[in-house]
């Protein structure tokens, strides 16, 4: 239930970024300044978002998936709502390339995606002491100059 709900909090919240992002490129009539604030209005709700998105899915959370898994499923989302973008709104046809460049990504995020981030298995706290390697010896080697 929550990669479902996370996953439609990321679609959401890519649709109004994409939308920010790249809307603005058909208002021909628009200045650069207008552009940039009328993109940051619509970039708001993106927050609103992504925000819960990550929250809901991130293990520190009782969510199942790792920051790294959040940010490669993010990065797919994007990719598919950009597409969708791209030929719908754009108008603009993808390559034969971009579509296998975006093969590879999937494959990738399939990757990323396997096997489920144990919570328990956490980097170390960067505020802990790092575990020796192995134990230093009591007392120095003897010289051997002395024993003569």
């Amino acid at each position: 239930m929550r990669i479902a709900l996370t996953t439609a909090l990321l679609i959401g919240s890519n649709c109004f970024m994409t939308w920010a992002w790249y809307g603005h490129l058909k208002k021909t009539g628009w200045t650069i300044p207008t552009a940039i604030v009328i993109s940051w209005l619509i970039a708001l709700p993106e927050y609103i978002l992504q925000v819960p998105a990550n929250r809901i899915g991130h293990v520190d959370h009782g969510g199942p998936l790792s920051a790294s898994q959040l940010k490669v499923l993010q990065e797919a989302i994007t990719l598919t709502v950009f597409t969708c973008f791209a030929i719908f709104v754009l108008k603009e046809r993808p390559r034969v390339q971009d579509y296998v460049a975006f093969g590879l990504i999937l494959a990738g995020v399939a990757v990323a995606m396997s096997g489920r981030r144990d919570p328990a298995a956490r980097a170390p706290d960067a505020a802990a002491p790092m575990p020796a390697l192995e134990a230093a010896p009591a007392e120095p080697p003897a010289d051997p100059a002395a024993s003569r």
